[in-house]
């Protein structure tokens, strides 16, 4: 019998029995558009998280203070201050990869104007600290080396701390606010960055000359942290080389001690989260595939009793000529018919899910070809194994019994 005629056979029978046809997809049907909607929430995560760091900077460098023990007891880099302004100096003007270089220190505190405040940061920086992170001044000017040589009381304010220091609107543009007991006057507003994906504000800081936080603020003479940025992504690993050169150079360790500072780069943190990302991806993927495995055993136990009431049917074809062969065809031809359908409704309800989370939980979801493809080729091999055991059953079935199978 040619496989038209076992299609048309297949068809009659899944026909006959509609509703429990659609329930026995419906495992399936729930499985894929389950883990379409999981690994597109995955990956929209990932790509999220990536679009974040390169706004930051794929190629940006991050230099910390090192740890280091004293009595037994391990100090945290906060603690240390192997990093002095010099160290600074000879990085900018020794480093021959490096586009941009920033001294970085912070202080936490009020800031004050009239009767408003708000407590955010300090951040000690100097002017190439913009193209670092790449932000922009939106208002005003961003201070210059001179105001940074003569510790000027100045700052340049995000939109945070515009909005909750001058919540009538006021031009703050020349403005004098106190941070703590620091009076500065305020030359520029930076450019609105919203949250981040960790859902941090980036708009919740003030810029100053790093050595005013020194300064006029924290009264110190070493540095909390140095940014930089390569001058190309290729050559981070290079400029990590150089600036580690130069520091060991500066910090006069010898070839058998250890660095006593920390460089990390973004591109560090985007393989981590990328690898974390991917973890979680393929977990939730797993937990939603169990569904695809419940829709499969659904399938194999509703043929299964197929193959116990169409017993007769069986019988009289096989006592007319039907074979073996085309007794497993026809009933493997209905489980991956009901496969194969519940696997494309499955995957209109994951493109939906997807979009509804998109909508109205405000998600970043991002459908990948990749994982309909394997969502609709599980869904064939689905059909193929657990219709297997009940074709194969039949197919076994004696005629002569069979037509007498009450």
């Amino acid at each position: 019998m040619n496989i038209s005629n076992l299609l048309k056979i297949a068809l009659k029978a899944l026909n006959n029995n509609k509703l429990r046809c659609f329930l026995t997809m419906l495992g399936v049907i729930i499985g894929v558009g389950a883990v379409i909607a999981m690994l597109a929430i995955g990956q929209g995560s990932k790509n999220s998280i990536k679009a974040q760091i390169s706004e930051m900077g794929s190629n940006m460098i991050m230099i910390f203070p090192g740890t280091e023990q004293r009595g037994g007891v391990r100090q945290s880099s906060s603690d240390m201050q192997t990093l002095k302004p010099s160290d600074y100096e000879a990085i900018a003007s020794q480093a021959e990869t490096i586009a941009n270089i920033t001294p970085t220190v912070s202080s936490s505190g009020q800031w004050v104007y009239g009767n408003n405040n708000y407590p955010s940061q300090a951040q000690g920086v100097n002017s190439q600290y913009l193209a670092i992170r790449q932000r922009s001044v939106a208002e005003g000017e961003m201070f210059t080396e001179h105001e940074i040589k003569s510790a000027a009381k100045v700052c340049v304010l995000g939109r945070t701390l515009v909005e909750n220091l001058f919540p009538d609107g006021t031009d703050p543009i020349g403005k004098v606010v106190r941070f703590g007991q620091i009076p500065l006057t305020v030359i520029g507003v930076l450019d609105e960055k919203g949250y981040n994906t960790m859902g941090q504000d980036q708009d919740d800081l003030a810029l100053v000359p790093y050595t005013t936080v020194m300064k006029r603020i924290l009264a110190t003479d070493y540095l909390q942290g140095i940014q930089a940025s390569a001058a190309d992504e290729s050559q981070t690993d290079r400029t990590i080389a150089e600036i580690t050169d130069i520091l060991r150079t500066q910090h006069k360790l010898r070839d058998d001690e250890e660095n006593n500072f920390t460089i990390r780069s973004m591109q560090e943190l985007a393989e981590m989260i990328s690898s974390t990302s991917s973890m979680m991806t393929v977990l939730l993927a797993a937990v939603a595939g169990i569904s695809l495995l419940v829709g499969g055993i659904g399938i194999m136990n509703i043929m299964i009793v197929s193959v116990t009431e169409r017993t007769r049917e069986i019988g009289l074809r096989m006592s007319i000529g039907a074979t073996g062969r085309d007794i497993m065809m026809q009933f493997l031809i209905e489980a991956v018919i009901i496969s194969v359908t519940g696997g494309l409704l499955g995957i209109l309800l994951g493109a939906v899910s997807t979009w509804m989370i998109s909508i109205f939980a405000h998600w970043p979801v991002a459908i990948s070809s990749a994982s309909v493809i394997l969502s609709f080729m599980v869904c064939t091999v689905i059909g193929i194994i657990f219709g297997f055991y009940p074709a194969a059953k039949a197919s076994n079935l004696d005629p002569i019994e069979a037509i007498r199978y009450e």
